[in-house]
């Protein structure tokens, strides 16, 4: 069964705006390196992008549905958490009962969780980016479902680690999924000093950095999220839609920055 199609999408989103001159320049020159540079990264990547496909599909839900029974139980609120996912990720019918299948096999006593994480940092090789978007699914399930109480923090933190990702990037994705809760998808109508304080955190650069070092984090971040990349990389389809949003949500932070800076 084929789930290259809608994951990136969702995670990757549009463009810094019509008839911008940066979104022109930036957009032709990640193009460009996303061109030059697809080829020999998934080659030094390891893994067949299909097989990678298959298997973060399959193990996004038997991990999220381990997570969700981690107290003994599965709370309707963990339940509707897990369908939620499944809905921003905009899976067909077909999609969504293999989806609940994958998530009931992780509520099972006997499923190994170490190895579920295992097998996907085996499978995507370095494929970091795979893993950060594998880590948030998990994450924004968790934040819904528990609000991280009890023993689904400590998890996260070992699925966190299985993955090799580290403290410190837990933390930050932690926070910035919080500042999205109870938030529209876009920066409209946010008070202005709390709009540029999220954008910094979206680019993961600091208020104090220099105008260069902000633009680096900024390429740096739609490198890291661009569709055509994750998908190439082995990225299901069906988060397509996810990755937009991301992207969507990482130009809207540059360009508050840009307008609070004067960066043409």
């Amino acid at each position: 069964m084929q789930w290259k199609g809608k994951i990136i999408g969702g995670l990757v989103g549009a463009i810094l705006g019509a008839g911008h001159p940066i979104a022109a320049a930036l957009g032709a020159l990640l193009g460009h390196q996303f061109d030059r540079d697809s080829d020999a990264e998934g080659a030094a990547a390891g893994g067949d992008p299909q097989l990678v496909s298959a298997v973060f599909f399959r193990n996004t839900f038997t991990v999220m549905g381990c997570i969700a029974k981690a107290d003994g139980r599965v709370s309707e609120a963990e339940i509707q958490a897990a369908r939620g996912v499944m809905q921003q990720l905009n899976l067909s019918p077909d999609q969504v009962q293999a989806a609940i299948r994958f998530f009931t096999e992780g509520k099972q006593p006997g499923f190994d969780l170490s190895g579920a994480v295992g097998e996907l940092r085996r499978v995507a090789g370095r494929r970091h980016d795979l893993l950060r978007i594998f880590l948030e699914l998990q994450m924004r399930a968790a934040l819904s479902g528990s609000d991280l109480r009890g023993p689904t923090r400590p998890l996260i933190q070992r699925v966190a680690h299985g993955l090799g990702i580290s403290g410190i990037e837990l933390v930050h994705l932690e926070a910035v999924l919080r500042l999205q809760q109870g938030r529209a998808r876009s920066f409209v109508g946010m008070p202005a000093a709390d709009k540029l304080a999220d954008s910094y955190r979206v680019l993961e650069v600091a208020a104090s950095a220099s105008d260069a070092e902000v633009t680096k984090a900024y390429r740096r971040q739609m490198s890291r999220h661009h569709p055509d990349k994750l998908v190439a990389n082995g990225l299901p389809e069906s988060m397509m839609e996810m990755a937009k949003q991301k992207t969507q949500q990482i130009r809207e932070a540059y360009e508050t920055i840009c307008e609070h800076r004067g960066i043409q």
